[in-house]
């Protein structure tokens, strides 16, 4: 099966990430197969809007543990064109010329998170739990860092990123990580009442009025190309650095870090 399947339904795409059994981690493929949906969902005039979702109990745990092994052995510059390809997902989600709606089914945590910062819409049910958790291997949540603190802000990001707690979906509503929070068997209805919102809009007004809002905001993609480099080239020099081999050896091996000793 796909890492990621591509689902029209009408003039949706539904994007689903399909590794249930990873509670849908990312690795290359993942990364590869959802940025390649996004391509071609931007390259299709017959599709109005997006729905990003997962298989299973989670939306997206973060790194897959296999794949976080070959990033703690591999060089700094493998390192880095790796965040590289992370940081393109992100940047292509984010400014898609089309509306993206998350479909939060369960825990969100690291890039997870950063999925969904970068949807226009977020919905979870009530249970989802999130997590940026990356200093507790001795990392930080570099590429997906101008995502997460433009959708909670500063104030937020400053705690969470320093914390690595987890919060729960009332708190990532209050904070506007999401919009909305509903029972686990609601989630569906709700997808669906945003969706007919959606269709009352004209698809080039509604690419504009997104282009005007990241505008105004301070956000651009070439000028986020840039700062994705100098993201990627940060978290690269962290896991190869002897606190971030420390930790994510640590967690690889189900032991403690040395601060903790």
């Amino acid at each position: 099966m796909p890492a990621v399947e591509l689902i029209p339904k009408g003039h949706v795409a539904h994007l689903v990430m399909n590794r249930p059994e990873v509670h849908n981690a990312f690795d290359d493929g993942l990364i590869a197969d959802l940025t390649d949906a996004i391509d071609a969902v931007e390259r299709d005039p017959a599709i109005r809007a997006v729905v990003l979702t997962g298989t299973g109990a989670s939306f997206s745990a973060g790194a897959d543990l296999r794949w976080m092994r070959g990033m703690a052995t591999a060089s700094e510059a493998d390192n880095r064109e790796d965040s590289l390809r992370l940081a393109r997902l992100m940047r292509r989600l984010q400014f898609l010329a089309k509306p993206t709606v998350a479909r939060v089914n369960g825990a969100a945590f690291g890039g997870g998170v950063g999925l969904v910062a970068c949807c226009d819409i977020a919905i979870a049910t009530d249970g989802a739990k999130f997590a940026l958790s990356e200093v507790k291997l001795g990392l930080v949540p570099a590429v997906i860092s101008p995502y997460v603190i433009a959708a909670i802000g500063l104030r937020q990001a400053r705690r969470l990123f320093l914390t690595g707690e987890i919060f729960t979906a009332p708190a990532a509503l209050a904070m506007g990580l999401v919009h909305e929070t509903v029972p686990a068997d609601e989630l569906d209805a709700a997808v669906e009442r945003v969706l007919g919102l959606l269709t009352k809009g004209g698809p080039v007004a509604q690419a504009e009025a997104k282009r005007l809002a990241l505008g105004m905001g301070g956000m651009d993609a070439a000028a986020m190309e840039a700062t994705d480099a100098t993201n990627a080239a940060l978290i690269a020099k962290l896991r190869v650095s002897p606190e971030g081999q420390d930790g994510l050896t640590a967690f690889l091996g189900k032991t403690q870090p040395s601060w903790l000793g």
